[in-house]
């Protein structure tokens, strides 16, 4: 298995000139968005920047993987919200780097289904350890600000 993207930028400025960090990203599947840099690296505030579409990219894998867990344990998910945060720090190497990404999943199950607070822990654990973009990470990932064990 493969995936594609395409990343493509116009320039827009002359030598000494600041230059735009606004492009445009076209994924496999045809869709398309309007991307930058953060607004503390002189991007666009309206547009998503690379740490967004990495904490996006984390929730998404770690949703999916869950909702396939409780598919496969008979516990029908009626809701899955996270609201995920991350913080820049630095590497070994003093390189800036997301060091932190905190997932807070927010789960409803359908009326009747009971999940206790433990089986819940093991079942995100389980998403964790089978997510292919956390797998992917040299970043400390949290569930409701406890790290994940490895």
């Amino acid at each position: 298995m493969s995936f594609n993207v395409k990343v493509a930028w116009q320039g827009n400025s002359q030598p000494g000139e600041e230059f735009s960090r606004d492009h445009q990203i076209q994924f496999g599947s045809g869709q398309s968005l309007n991307a930058s840099s953060a607004p503390d690296f002189k991007g666009s505030a309206d547009k998503v920047n690379p740490e967004e579409g990495l904490m996006a990219a984390l929730s998404s894998c770690h949703m999916l993987t869950f909702l396939a867990i409780a598919h496969l344990k008979r516990l029908p998910v009626a809701s899955y919200q996270d609201n995920v945060t991350a913080e820049l720090g630095k590497n070994d190497a003093g390189k800036t780097k997301v060091a932190a990404i905190d997932l807070n999943p927010v789960i409803t199950f359908v009326d009747g289904v009971e999940v206790s607070p433990e089986v819940l822990e093991k079942m995100h654990q389980k998403a964790h350890d089978n997510c292919f973009i956390a797998n992917s990470l040299n970043t400390t990932v949290r569930l409701n600000g406890k790290e994940f064990s490895h």
